[in-house]
């Protein structure tokens, strides 16, 4: 299989089902919410169908600064895991200043995940949380620490897990949302889902 395509809710798949009927080199996976799932459902994926590339597909929330706004499509040119390591007494530490690579060979690798597929011309880092972020000072604060743009649930896991086997990995998120006070009648998820399977598939002809 040439390419799988992961997205964590079937909504951030309907598009690309359509687009990719009869297509028989790519698959896509639901793996339901948060890093654990991803991670299981794309090793599963790999082992079944071993795909010669990965992309994570999905919606996202952008932090103040980022210059991102609500509808815009970028894709990672990093992923971090933003909330891995340990609190302390005079800040977070994360796995680097504890010691502890999440990839030991090749690496090491701590935090920042490398990726090596770009869907989309705007690159910025993604952050991947295992609680999503409610708040404009915990935003700022998250986004100052790691230099990340789009908020996200499973992209870390997926590339980390890319990364174990040697496969090329991409991330396309469109902007649902600003990540601030939560306030989620603001969020427009349809229509960043949409945002995002449309530049994926406007891509994959290119690639």
């Amino acid at each position: 299989m040439a390419l799988l395509i992961c997205t964590a809710t079937a909504l951030e798949a309907t598009a690309l089902r359509e687009g990719l009927l009869g297509s028989h080199d790519t698959r896509i996976v639901v793996t339901g919410v948060g890093p654990v799932n991803a991670a299981h459902a794309v090793t599963l994926e790999i082992i079944r169908q071993k795909p010669e590339s990965i992309v994570v597909c999905g919606v996202g929330g952008a932090y103040p600064g980022s210059g991102l706004a609500v509808g815009d499509v970028a894709c990672a040119d990093m992923e971090c895991y933003g909330d891995l390591g340990s609190a302390s007494p005079t800040g977070f530490l994360d796995m680097k200043a504890l010691g502890f690579p999440v990839v030991a060979s090749p690496g090491p690798i701590y935090n920042d995940l490398p990726m090596q597929i770009w869907p989309v011309e705007r690159r910025v880092k993604f952050v991947t949380v295992t609680t999503c972020t409610g708040t404009d000072a915990a935003a700022r604060a998250l986004a100052a620490r790691t230099g990340g743009a789009v908020e996200n649930m499973e992209g870390a896991a997926v590339a980390h897990v890319a990364c174990l086997h040697g496969i090329p990995v991409g991330e396309v998120r469109g902007i649902s949302n600003m990540v601030t006070d939560r306030d989620t009648s603001r969020w427009r998820l349809r229509e960043a889902a949409l945002a995002a399977q449309e530049a994926l598939l406007a891509w994959m002809p290119r690639r």
